[in-house]
Formats: structure tokens, C-alpha cells, sequence
């Protein structure tokens, strides 16, 4: 299966104390004790958030580890990502990380993971990053649509809930044609695509939501999914 969890916001690095969406992404794995790759490309590889990283998953039923570009741990990237089981990426500039992701041939090298079963996985960023396109604030101030790397249709909005200015920005470009519809998430709501098809969406917060968001007749549409909650 190729397998997509795409968060619109949670996990570790906002809500260290609530461990559920990281919990359902290791469910995921067929694997009893899969071998989970953090990249923080999008946050400059903070040592921090690396730190952070490992203080959440060393205490699951996993194998930890992380790659930074700016201290790359071998030369064959190729051969380090494809050992492993889950992909998780996290949050920053999305701009950032897909210019240094092409130039370091990941972009290319994540597609081969996915398409040969090994689970992706992010918040904000590294949810974004999947899709067509992206609403980001990569730029400074204000929203920008994005191109993304395409691996699933469509566009996506990470913060539905909550950043002001995310949701009418997100109308506002799909219905201007700036970007095609697509989904949001909420903080604490995630995505789950198999095979680029949506299967479910879950959360970590019991009024977290995911929606679909479409243009008819000149008309933006949400449609509030059913989104189920994992505590």
C-alpha cells in the first residue's frame, strides 16, 4: 500500500503530551517495532525539534532516527531512507524544505519510498508537502499558494482552526482559481490517504475536523468530513 497521513497540525511538537496521532501513524506500520525517520528539513534541521523528536518516540515501540541535510549522516541518502519503515516530516518553511529536498534528489527518492510501501507522514509542512499544491505562510507575512511535489490530487490547508488567516485565505485562492480544491485539517486532525484515494480522517482533539473543499459555480464548498476521534 502507499500510504500518506497528512496532519494539519499535532503530534510531538504541539501536543508533546498528547501522543495520539503519533501513535496511530506507528499503528500503521506492519511492522511490531518499525524504524521511523524524522526529517526537520523544514525547520532548518532544529536541534530542538530533533531533540524533541527523539524524547517522544524512544518511549514507543519503535526505532528512531532522524536525517539532516545540513549533517548528512552517509552520502547514500537513498540507501538510509529506503531502510526505513515511516517517513515523518515536520513543520516550517514549506518552500525551504522542497527547494532543498530537489536539490538533494529527495524529492525523487520519497516517491520511490511511497511508491514501494514505506508510510509518509507530517504536520503543517511536512502535510502540505505531499499535495499538488499548498497554502503556506513560507513567504513572511500573509498566505501564498504553493506548488508541491504532487504525489497526492489536489491542494491542502494545514491550521484550519487555528491560524485566522488560513481558512478564508484557502477560499480565497481556490476560488480565484489560484489553486484547486482539496482538503483542510485542523489542529489535532489528520488525513489518512491509501493509495491517493482519502480513506479516513482522525484526530487527537474531540472537535478537531478534516474537510473537503471544492469550487462549483464560481462557489466555494466545505464539507466537514467525518472524522473520527482516537481517544
Amino acid at each position: 500500500m502507499r500510504q500518506i497521513i497528512a496532519m494539519g497540525g499535532g503530534g510531538f511538537s504541539m501536543e508533546p503530551e498528547n501522543p495520539l496521532l503519533d501513535l496511530y501513524i506507528l499503528g500503521q506500520s506492519e511492522k511490531r517495532k518499525p524504524k521511523v525517520c524524522f526529517l526537520p528539513t523544514a525547520s532548518g534541521d532544529a536541534d530542538n525539534y530533533v531533540e524533541r523528536f527523539y524524547s517522544a518516540f524512544q518511549s514507543n515501540e519503535c526505532t528512531p532516527s532522524h536525517l539532516s541535510l545540513f549533517r548528512p549522516p552517509t552520502r547514500d541518502l537513498e540507501a538510509y531512507i529506503m531502510d526505513k519503515d515511516i517517513i515523518y516530516v515536520g513543520g516550517g518553511s514549506t518552500k525551504n524544505l522542497l527547494v532543498l529536498w530537489k536539490e538533494w534528489g529527495l524529492d525523487r527518492i520519497l516517491r520511490n519510498a511511497w511508491q514501494n510501501g514505506i508510510i509518509l507522514a507530517g504536520v503543517s509542512a511536512g502535510s502540505i508537502c505531499w499535495f499538488e499544491e499548498g497554502v503556506t505562510d513560507s513567504y513572511g507575512d500573509g498566505m501564498e499558494p504553493l506548488k508541491c511535489l504532487g504525489f497526492l490530487k489536489g491542494s491542502n490547508c494545514p491550521h484550519y482552526d487555528g491560524e485566522a488567516e488560513r481558512r478564508p485565505a484557502y477560499e480565497q485562492f481556490v476560488r480565484s482559481g489560484q489553486i484547486a480544491g482539496g482538503y483542510a485539517a485542523d489542529d489535532g486532525a489528520a488525513l489518512h490517504f491509501i493509495d491517493e484515494e482519502l480513506v479516513r480522517a482522525v484526530s487527537s482533539r474531540p472537535h478537531a475536523k478534516a474537510y473537503e473543499i471544492t469550487l462549483e459555480n464560481g462557489k466555494v464548498t466545505e464539507k466537514v468530513m467525518n472524522t473520527t476521534y482516537l481517544g
